[in-house]
């Protein structure tokens, strides 16, 4: 059983910078993939980006792409989402999950272990 935990969120004015982190309760598999997604209330779960442990491909949605990157400490187990140049609209709870499939799906439920959230506020 794969336990993530998900830290770094909070109020962050428009143009700022967040780093958020996920760090896994044990070693993921090297087939893993780590995907970040955010939720805001009443819309369904949003991917936002992945990678995989194993060479590092990653994958972003449209939205982000430019603004957030997605990185992996393999020696921490831990990964990473870098948002810069924030809006307003990226305002949301983000999620880290972890999928054990070879694909970098931006289904959400094709991945397996789900961190329990960090909101992420930005004001405008």
């Amino acid at each position: 059983q794969v336990q993530l935990a998900e830290s770094g969120g909070g109020l962050v004015q428009a143009g700022g910078s967040l780093r958020l982190s996920c760090a896994a309760s044990e070693r993921t598999s090297s087939s893993y993939t780590m995907g970040w997604f955010r939720q805001t209330p009443g819309k369904e779960r949003e991917f936002v980006a992945a990678i995989r442990w194993n060479g590092g491909s990653t994958r972003y949605a449209g939205s982000v792409k430019g603004r957030f990157t997605i990185s992996r400490d393999n020696a921490k187990n831990t990964v990473y989402l870098q948002l810069n140049s924030v809006k307003p609209e990226d305002t949301a709870v983000y999620y880290c999950a972890a999928s054990s499939e070879m694909v970098i799906w931006t289904l959400s439920r094709r991945y397996d272990y789900w961190g329990q959230g960090t909101q992420v506020t930005v004001s405008s």
